[in-house]
């Protein structure tokens, strides 16, 4: 993997080369890989609960909360959380890099109909929690089987499609390549995942995907921590945006994820409709609102203030965080990852081993996708300023 960190004054005098858009790309992919892949195992507990089963903090890949009896125990089984699988979130990333290539082009709500569901519904593929080949459809959570239900058996316009599924991150999990698709320009990135979201997710599940891809997509060359969230402000609407403010405003106190644990917990609470319990969620869990957020997404970003971008902290922090866990490490890994905090190797080769899959083959298929629709968006916009110019407005630039 390629080495990859962020590039401060010492470096530049040095003459360091920043990480260029193959760098970010890999970072992102197999940085969100990773994330996921630690997150999993303690997925739905406490801190508290995580420090009292692992002797202290999560600081790498670790076993099944249940050890051995994990094919039988409830709530996780049958599936195998822990010795460096992935989970669902990498599965629904990979799935729609696949459509990327596919397409070769930006997608929409239609894409997800066309191409990702007949990925899920048709295609066995290794599933690592299954340790099985399995379509993936029968790894998915039911907030994902959704796309399957509403697109497949009943036939909604995909771009309505999410409207009446539970609202959580099941759409923002999966974000990062339309980020990365879109570079350097986050508002694209916000509106092409808002109109792909539209198949899976409403409400703040839906701007939650938006305003994930659209951070992914700020991670320039020049980017830092602070300026990632200013491009997710500047985009985020209503609950979203005011979770992230809180959650960011309270991360900047800290710089170690110990003591910020509780503190972003209390931050994002108000706005997060699952409630303290996450495994009984509330009467008002997960439905439409303009007041509230996703949980993930605000402490995804909390943990990458509270790391300075740091991949290693960043990720721990999100782990030890608890709760959706998995989904955080996902997000704030390929938020990390994307500007250019290394991801340790040995995690990234534990992870991809022990899940059976190639991780950086995705980034190297995006990355070729990614030039050709730049390519094609130059073309088409100097055909709108020639269009333009002959109607008398501005002549076209160079």
């Amino acid at each position: 993997m390629t080495p990859m960190q962020l590039k401060g004054p010492e470096e530049e005098r040095a003459g360091l080369r920043s990480p260029g858009l193959d760098d970010r790309i890999t970072g992102a992919l197999v940085g969100a890989a990773v994330g996921d892949a630690l997150g999993g195992p303690v997925e739905g507990y406490s801190p508290e609960q995580i420090a009292e089963r692992h002797g202290g903090r999560v600081r790498g890949i670790v076993g099944p909360w249940h050890g051995d009896a994990w094919r039988t125990a409830r709530p996780l089984a049958p599936y195998h959380k822990g010795d460096g699988h992935v989970t669902d979130d990498t599965l629904m990333t990979h799935a729609l890099v696949r459509v990327y290539d596919r397409v070769r082009d930006h997608l929409d709500a239609y894409a997800l109909a066309e191409h990702l569901v007949p990925d899920l519904m048709t295609e066995p593929r290794w599933i690592p929690e299954l340790e099985a080949e399995a379509l993936p459809l029968h790894r998915l959570f039911l907030a994902e089987k959704w796309l399957v239900a509403r697109l497949a058996y009943g036939h909604a316009d995909p771009r309505e499609a999410g409207v009446g599924n539970i609202v959580n991150c099941g759409a923002a999990m999966y974000m990062a390549p339309v980020g990365l698709v879109n570079a350097a320009d986050p508002r694209a990135a916000y509106a092409e995942a808002l109109d792909v979201a539209g198949a899976h997710q409403s409400s703040y599940g839906r701007e939650a995907a938006g305003v994930f891809a659209a951070a992914v997509a700020a991670a320039t060359p020049d980017a830092t921590p602070d300026s990632v969230v200013a491009a997710c402000l500047a985009t985020a609407k209503d609950g979203t945006r005011t979770a992230i403010e809180k959650v960011c405003e309270t991360a900047s106190g800290y710089d170690e994820f110990e003591p910020a644990l509780g503190p972003l917990r209390a931050a994002v609470a108000p706005y997060d409709t699952v409630g303290p319990d996450y495994r009984a969620p509330s009467l008002a869990a997960r439905r439409p609102s303009r007041l509230h957020s996703i949980e993930e997404l605000p402490v995804a970003l909390g943990m990458l203030v509270v790391s300075g971008g740091d991949y290693r902290q960043a990720v721990l922090g999100s782990v030890n965080y608890g709760r959706d866990c998995d989904s955080i490490a996902t997000m704030a890994g390929a938020l990390a990852g994307a500007l250019g905090s290394p991801v340790p190797e040995d995690w990234a080769r534990t992870v991809a081993r022990a899940s059976r899959l190639d991780l950086w083959r995705p980034a190297r298929t995006l990355a070729r996708v990614t030039r050709e629709i730049f390519a094609r968006d130059v073309e088409r916009r100097r055909a709108h300023e020639r269009a333009f110019a002959a109607l008398g407005g501005a002549p076209c630039s160079d």
